[in-house]
């Protein structure tokens, strides 16, 4: 089988789930291996550290993920790998943004086990899955660009997750991605994805870009006392 031997992550906040999916992974879709991730920080240095994993499922429901949209950097900084939302939620908007994010496929958990293995199966093959309720959209390509269009204007520092804003505090005074690893108890390829989900919100392609722009939205944000390591 082609992807015997393969490497899977799994970032569920559910040890359950990452369990009975992780079971399904390895003996009804040929993985050899499984790796698993609570929060998306760890999810993101399982990414950096582990060579080989070829698919990576991500639950909306973990703790540092505020939307689907955050998965963009992650597709950016590892294009290898095939990225799946894992969600209970069947809302039309959730899943443009996560189309938009780029991701391989949007999956209900409320799917039966043959129903799962078969959406992964596809998705393994090169195709996209999502829920049939998205056929419903009338102009899938127009909702998704006014989506984009929308968050292109109100973007602004309430649109990044607690551990982008202390990225982003830290970039600001000048400290390099080792030092903020180092500051924030991270894995440096994990601060890689933050960077480029901050180049992603603020439209722009360098350090310093990011570092003005986040001066001329707020200078309150800079004046916030980095939380340090407050997860593994």
């Amino acid at each position: 089988m082609e992807r015997l031997g393969k490497t899977a992550l799994i970032a569920d906040p559910n040890e359950f789930y990452r369990l009975g999916v992780g079971t399904l992974l390895t003996s009804r879709l040929g993985f050899g291996s499984v790796v698993e991730a609570a929060f998306l920080d760890e999810a993101l240095d399982r990414l950096a550290e582990v060579d080989g994993i070829s698919l990576a499922l991500f639950d909306l429901a973990l703790p540092d993920v505020k939307s689907a949209a955050c998965l963009a950097a992650v597709r950016q900084c590892f294009p290898q790998t095939k990225t799946v939302v894992l969600s209970f939620s069947d809302r039309k908007q959730d899943i443009l943004t996560a189309l938009e994010a780029g991701v391989h496929g949007f999956i209900p958990k409320r799917m039966k086990p043959a129903e799962l293995t078969s959406a992964l199966d596809l998705i393994l093959r090169g195709q996209i899955y999502v829920p049939s309720s998205v056929t419903a959209l009338s102009s899938p390509s127009m909702e998704m660009q006014q989506s984009h269009d929308t968050a292109l204007r109100s973007s602004s520092t309430t649109d990044l997750t607690p551990r982008q804003r202390e990225v982003l505090t830290l970039l600001v005074q000048g400290k390099s991605n080792k030092e903020i690893a180092k500051t924030l108890n991270l894995g440096e390829g994990t601060v890689k994805v933050h960077m480029a989900a901050l180049f992603r919100t603020f439209g722009v392609n360098s350090r310093a870009a990011v570092a003005v722009a986040g001066l001329h939205l707020t200078g309150k944000l800079i004046l916030q006392k980095p939380r340090g390591a407050d997860r593994p």
